[in-house]
């Protein structure tokens, strides 16, 4: 007698736990999925197909009028749930109406802009705002970021698993080690003392709290950035987690306002500010790629045209 078939939604997260997806990309790829069986009336996938993909595309273009890069993530979903989950391939879908909604060029500050945003902020969060913008991080990134990742010998920071599953190292800004190095004597010296804080173990990717059991209570897995919160795990486990990244987020947006620079800012574009002050120092746009962690070049070069340097040296007649 065969057991009862796993929910969809279980499928889903043990194929993406066993390929080690990222968790934004699992909640991505689930969002999407369920978004397509609901415009499908609730049809479980296994009983659909290329023709029912195409039609939820192609409505999310013409309906929904979502970006060209927004529809490309949902079919990566769905290519996803039924290639790696369903076993099922989805081959040549059609034609799809593509989304023409143009691609917009990412908001930037100045240097002064982000210097007055980020001195409305307090810490922990200015530090990690600083790191977005001296370094170049994605916010979850910086949440992410282990004692073990820091090292101030070589000024390098190393991002474990970062977009795409890819690790990478990029510079640790010299004004920022001063304070780096007290946050880690300060978590370091509240370890050593068996604080509170400490009583619980933190949280560990994928197998590796079962291959080192000991690793969660270690001063070099500690969360450099630690939710003052407890939360427990799928298996029941309580332990300690990051700071949130919503947390940071609204903080962030609050000290836009603050600093009163009218423009629509937040974490992600300290990152893009990182890259357009790079470059505008003259930095080469191959390094400033490797440093964002950018796989295709033409996702660095949007920041020429933010710059106006994608015109090869013409200037205008005016002057």
């Amino acid at each position: 007698m065969q057991g009862k078939q796993p929910r969809l939604r279980d499928q889903v997260r043990a194929v993406i736990r066993v390929n080690h997806y990222s968790i934004r990309t699992e909640k991505t790829y689930w969002y999407w999925i369920r978004y397509f069986i609901r415009f499908h009336k609730m049809e479980h996938p296994r009983e659909m197909g290329p023709r029912e993909v195409n039609e939820f595309l192609t409505w999310l273009a013409v309906h929904r009028n979502v970006a060209a890069a927004t529809q490309s993530q949902a079919l990566n979903s769905l290519v996803f749930l039924y290639n790696k989950v369903l076993d099922k391939p989805l081959g040549d879908i059609g034609t799809v109406v593509r989304s023409k909604k143009p691609r917009k060029l990412p908001v930037v500050l100045t240097h002064d802009e982000a210097m007055r945003v980020i001195d409305q902020l307090n810490d922990p969060v200015r530090l990690i705002t600083s790191l977005l913008y001296g370094s170049g991080l994605r916010v979850t990134e910086a949440c992410r970021l282990r004692i073990k990742d820091l090292d101030f010998n070589q000024q390098v920071i190393t991002i474990r698993d970062g977009k795409g599953a890819k690790d990478r190292t990029t510079l640790m800004p010299a004004p920022l080690i001063k304070p780096l190095q007290d946050h880690v004597e300060a978590i370091s010296k509240a370890w050593k003392q068996r604080s509170e804080e400490f009583l619980h173990p933190v949280s560990l990717p994928y197998a590796l709290a079962r291959k080192y059991p000991k690793a969660g209570r270690s001063l070099e897995w500690q969360w450099l950035f630690s939710s003052p919160t407890l939360s427990t795990d799928n298996l029941g486990n309580v332990t300690h987690h990051h700071r949130h990244i919503s947390s940071v987020q609204r903080a962030v947006r609050h000290a836009v306002e603050a600093a009163g620079i009218g423009k629509r800012a937040g974490c992600h574009t300290f990152r893009h500010t990182f890259a357009t002050e790079l470059l505008k120092r003259g930095s080469d746009i191959r390094t400033v790629q490797d440093l964002l962690g950018h796989a295709d070049l033409r996702t660095t070069q949007i920041y020429t045209h933010v710059l106006g340097q994608g015109f090869a040296g013409v200037r205008s007649p005016l002057g």
